[in-house]
């Protein structure tokens, strides 16, 4: 899940999504950083459930 996140969060994919435009008055750029983040923390949530 770390390398997951860390590439997923890197410079190369991050520049895909610095362009201009709006997704609901949202920069698409802050739309794919919280849409990874939340989808990074519901993986590991689904994980650490697995465990128990």
């Amino acid at each position: 899940m770390f390398l997951l996140g860390c590439a997923l969060f890197n410079y190369p994919v991050l520049s895909i999504f610095s362009i201009d435009g709006l997704i609901f008055g949202i920069p698409i750029l802050y739309c794919y950083t919280f849409f990874t983040w939340a989808v990074v923390i519901g993986l590991l949530a689904v994980i650490l459930e697995q465990r128990k």
